[in-house]
């Protein structure tokens, strides 16, 4: 048994069971409310609003709309990260990019959580889009799984703070 006063050896933090456990503990004492319905709604009411706003007509805006000024990209294949509005826009909406439209995109969610101010959407998507005007133009459409970190503001709303997807690995031709 660990008392108050014993030292815990370095090799206990860098084991994954070291930090399972004093996850489970930080979580136990930092103990918070679980989300309400009313927050549920409005969580899934992000996860439609994203939706909506890549087949609008204004995507970057509404898009960067639901996201955090220091959000988090965590794309598909081993992509680093793109961190920050900023790096995010020109992930997204490179300024030297073909014109690109998406022209499907549905996300099933499949658990929604969190408590206090932090919650997650989790499920699948399935998202369609055409790059490129006339004969170069190029249909796409993949499908994977999703997770969607939000954190709520201090008005009650709640903005994207970390964003991860995958679909299926690109096929050898």
């Amino acid at each position: 048994m660990i008392r108050r006063t014993d030292r815990l050896p370095l090799s206990f933090f860098s084991s994954a069971s070291g930090v399972a456990i004093l996850a489970v503990a930080a979580c136990s004492l930092a103990a918070t409310p679980e989300l309400s319905a009313s927050d549920q709604a409005t969580i899934r009411a992000v996860s439609d609003a994203y939706c909506a706003a890549w087949l609008g007509k204004t995507p970057e805006q509404s898009v960067m709309h639901l996201f955090d000024k220091d959000a988090v990209l965590l794309p598909h294949h081993g992509v680093e990260p793109v961190m920050g509005d900023k790096a995010i826009r020109a992930f997204w909406f490179p300024k030297d990019a073909p014109p690109t439209t998406v022209t499907s995109l549905t996300q099933r969610i499949d658990e929604v959580g969190g408590s206090g101010d932090f919650a997650f959407i989790r499920g699948h998507s399935r998202v369609s889009w055409i790059s490129g005007t006339g004969p170069d133009a190029k249909a796409v459409s993949l499908a994977g799984t999703f997770l969607t970190i939000l954190r709520r503001q201090r008005d009650g709303s709640w903005l994207i703070t970390h964003h991860m997807w995958d679909d299926p690995p690109p096929r050898a031709q």
